[in-house]
């Protein structure tokens, strides 16, 4: 999209208000407030940033400033709120690529992925609770007509129920924003909640991720709640996920090449993948340390007797560093041929991060032709 097809959608969707956004490293959204007018100033690089004053991005007080420069192609109405849009922004200082910046990163490895062959695709179960601030500042799950009790709430008609109204705002925004949604439901804590959408190339969901998490903020917000992403807020519930579903396809993205039906494995996965997998099974700690990066985490990634010490009877998290079949024990599971899922990755997880290190130990299990072994088909818990 060029710079006067922008000012044409900006004037038709009658747009006043330019969030300039990007992520620090934690992935947490960090923006300014650019009027539509000054698009060209924007454009030319007048969105500048502090970098001291945000997480991780490598500056002190007498670095030079960061400047956003949007991503034309990310233009994406804000729908909660009338009259603004969004653009995702990589990091620039001096006129040079910010190394810093998280979604450089996931485009640099994407471009050495391309270079080999490949696309990769993602799509995303983002876990997350609804919670409520009781009178003496601790939180408490979000249930103000003490509806949501269930020791086993996972799927529960009455709790959803209670919580409709949040859901189908989600929804119905994903659906105007051209996402794609397939899916909703409560999940296994008490307010825990997940919402499905399409599958797209690892950077469209990376920043259809990070947008996911501004919405949901700004939607409970309006139904009295506060969304968390929080890994495990709660020590006696199931902690939220955001585990990946990965594939590499064609360079034209047409073509599934992690497909084979004629598996000798039982899997439907192909060579091709069964090499990727490899390389994150012989990288799988560090990529752990990238994918689930909080001390909270390792409340939620538990071990031993502690992962059925949830209230519903199970954590729903990886048991050891494993791949299999349609098995929830496992570290990285195949619901189904031509795709894997990780379970590790956390719901504090920078997307940007999260993926491109997926590529670049994948990469280095399809250099190495690494052999992830056979795949486990027992309960982990046991």
């Amino acid at each position: 999209m060029t710079t006067n097809e922008v000012k044409e959608r900006l004037k038709k969707d009658k747009v006043d208000y330019i969030l300039a956004q990007y992520v620090d490293l934690h992935g947490t959204p960090r923006c300014k407030g650019v009027p539509a007018r000054a698009l060209d100033d924007f454009v030319a690089g007048s969105a500048g940033f502090a970098g001291a004053a945000v997480w991780g991005m490598g500056q002190g007080p007498h670095s030079h400033d960061m400047i956003a420069v949007p991503d034309l192609a990310t233009y994406t109405l804000v729908p909660w709120e009338e009259g603004v849009a969004r653009f995702a922004c990589d990091i620039q200082v001096d006129g040079k690529e910010w190394p810093y910046c998280s979604r450089t990163a996931l485009r640099r490895a994407l471009a050495e992925l391309r270079r080999a062959g490949y696309v990769m695709m993602v799509g995303v179960e983002a876990e997350h609770f609804l919670v409520q601030r009781k009178a003496d500042g601790s939180i408490a799950p979000f249930d103000p007509d003490n509806i949501d009790t269930m020791a086993k709430p996972c799927y529960d008609f009455k709790s959803l129920a209670a919580n409709m109204g949040y859901l189908r705002s989600l929804v119905r925004y994903m659906e105007q924003l051209g996402w794609d949604p397939y899916a909703s439901d409560h999940e296994d804590a008490n307010a825990q909640f997940e919402i499905n959408w399409r599958y797209a190339d690892a950077l469209t969901t990376a920043d259809r991720h990070t947008f996911f998490k501004m919405m949901t903020s700004q939607v409970a917000r309006r139904f009295g709640a506060i969304a968390t992403h929080m890994p495990k807020p709660f020590p006696h519930l199931t902690g939220s996920g955001s585990h990946f579903h990965v594939s590499l396809w064609d360079p034209e993205g047409k073509r599934n090449l992690f497909l084979d039906e004629k598996d000798g494995r039982g899997l439907g996965m192909s060579q091709l993948a069964y090499h990727f997998l490899g390389g994150l099974i012989a990288h799988a700690r560090a990529l752990t340390c990238v994918v689930a990066p909080t001390v909270n985490d390792y409340k939620r990634l538990s071990v031993g007797e502690f992962l059925t010490g949830a209230a519903s009877g199970f954590t729903w998290t990886p048991a050891c560093i494993s791949y299999g079949d349609n098995n929830r024990t496992q570290m990285f599971r195949t619901p189904e041929p031509g795709r894997f899922e990780c379970r590790v990755v956390s719901g504090a997880v920078n997307p940007y991060l999260g993926m491109a290190a997926f590529i670049r130990a994948g990469l280095d299990g399809i250099r190495r032709k690494l052999d992830p072994g056979e795949p486990n088909l027992g309960n982990l818990y046991d």
